[in-house]
């Protein structure tokens, strides 16, 4: 943890909404005139979109059928610890970008799927904002939570994150209800060791309960506001007073 280079991890699964708990963040940076250093959880997959689909299919060959984003084996834990201490000590470190889509990759003469180069995090800035989905990861080989100054989890009930995860991924990414239940029923070994651990060790869990009928997530066909959830996590007031008191000791 570090005072003047401190770090903020939003963890969730895939389809959580850690996206939209990033957007409230980027608005009280801007009103708090706070430098962020943004780093993408996904940009420390060890394969891009081509090879992932490669390695899955070689891991089914052995009977591996878990074999997912979610794991060790697909994800450079040990490098994302490093990069968490780096910045921590130095406010330095290097980072990447993954290139989800189109209109991600064009601008870059890029394939969607793929990884921009490796480059240095630019000098000066007030805080590392990581937002992906292993901010918190604990394994026996690696501790990436202990460098985080604030963590937190964004937890909804298991049936609304699927049907947030549906809909984005048919309607964002082209895929079928079929492949996203695949990607979801392969991942479940993953989501009990990798993702669901890492709630024990964030300071606060933002989680999102509908009080609507959400029992069949795979033929809801939009998802549900946080008008249909029961209670409001108060973010906005006491982040932006914990980002503020950073702020002023980093600039000292």
């Amino acid at each position: 943890m570090s005072v003047k280079h401190p770090i903020i991890a939003i963890t969730g699964s895939s389809g959580a909404g850690t996206t939209s708990v990033m957007r409230t963040f980027e608005q009280i940076f801007r009103r708090e005139g706070v430098t962020a250093a943004f780093l993408e959880g996904d940009s420390f997959h060890r394969y891009d979109r081509a090879q992932m689909k490669q390695k899955m299919a070689e891991e089914v060959e052995r009977g591996n059928h878990d074999f997912s984003h979610f794991g060790p084996e697909a994800n450079l834990f040990e490098e994302l610890a490093e990069l968490f201490r780096a910045y921590g000590e130095t406010g330095q470190g290097r980072r990447r970008k993954y290139l989800h889509d189109v209109e991600e990759a064009r601008p870059l003469g890029k394939e969607p799927g793929t990884f921009t180069p490796w480059e240095q995090i630019p000098e000066n800035t007030d805080v590392m904002f990581y937002e992906g989905l292993h901010g918190a990861v604990v394994t026996d080989k690696v501790n990436v939570a202990q460098h985080v100054d604030l963590l937190i989890g964004v937890v909804p009930v298991i049936n609304l994150e699927w049907i947030q995860k549906l809909h984005r991924d048919k309607a964002m990414r082209g895929y079928s209800t079929e492949a996203v239940t695949d990607t979801i029923l392969r991942r479940m070994h993953d989501y009990v060791h990798y993702i669901c651990p890492q709630f024990t060790h964030t300071h606060v869990n933002f989680q999102r309960v509908p009080v609507v009928d959400t029992s069949n997530p795979f033929v809801a066909r939009f998802i549900w506001t946080v008008r249909s959830c029961h209670g409001r996590t108060p973010l906005c007031v006491p982040a932006a007073r914990w980002i503020s008191r950073c702020s002023s000791f980093s600039r000292r």
